[in-house]
């Protein structure tokens, strides 16, 4: 499914070169629900934007599905990451002048429609509790509901793969394992999760489990 191969990626502040990511090579299995730990500047978020095709890296291979997104043009890993990755970024990032149910139905407007979208979407936003906010603007919601509607808009194109960053980082517990409830969910439907967290305990409910620090990565 994902297979990551001698990844390398650095970075320079001034004189000093920083190993962000270093000689990482993973496998995750379709279906798998993987957790990666580690402090801040540890490289976790890094890694997640080289597997998202939004970083490239100085070196190594990204193998998603068979296809190694780092061939592709730009164009191509555009719409490859389109029909097949999906992310939780750690801010909610919503459009402030669309609703929240268009919001959520943004990323379909990238590719192919399909009949149904607009009640799927709506679905969504019952799952994460927000099936009376549909017609609200981001300013009318807080912070944790901001994160739900980003959460909701991550599943509308039925991704392979969602990468989730820090996906819980400003919910208090009793949300947080809700959210975990509904990720548990889509992961039982097939969907494959890989999480960067610095909270031990959400790692705990992954099924997988690793380690970041300073760039290298090790299973826990």
């Amino acid at each position: 499914m994902i297979e990551l191969t001698s990844l390398y990626k650095t970075y320079k502040d001034g004189d000093l070169k920083i190993n962000a990511v270093d000689n990482v090579t993973l496998s995750v299995a379709q279906g798998d629900f993987v957790s990666i730990v580690g402090h801040s500047g540890s490289g976790k978020t890094t890694l997640l934007s080289l597997i998202g095709g939004l970083t490239k890296p100085d070196s190594g291979r990204v193998v998603i599905e068979g296809t190694d997104i780092w061939t592709l043009s730009d164009d191509g890993l555009s719409e490859f990451r389109n029909k097949n990755v999906n992310f939780i970024f750690q801010f909610a990032s919503l459009v402030p002048t669309l609703s929240v149910l268009d919001n959520v139905l943004l990323p379909s407007a990238f590719g192919s429609c399909c009949e149904g979208l607009d009640e799927y979407a709506r679905s969504l936003l019952e799952l994460v509790g927000l099936g009376d906010k549909i017609n609200s603007y981001p300013s009318r919601l807080s912070g944790g509901q901001q994160r739900r509607v980003a959460i909701a808009r991550a599943f509308i194109n039925s991704p392979k793969v969602v990468l989730a960053d820090e996906p819980t980082g400003d919910l208090d517990e009793a949300t947080e394992a809700d959210i975990m409830n509904i990720f548990r969910k889509q992961n039982e439907s097939g969907t494959t999760f890989v999480i960067v967290t610095h909270n031990q305990s959400l790692a705990n409910s992954t099924k997988k489990q690793y380690k970041m620090v300073s760039g290298v990565l090790t299973e826990k």
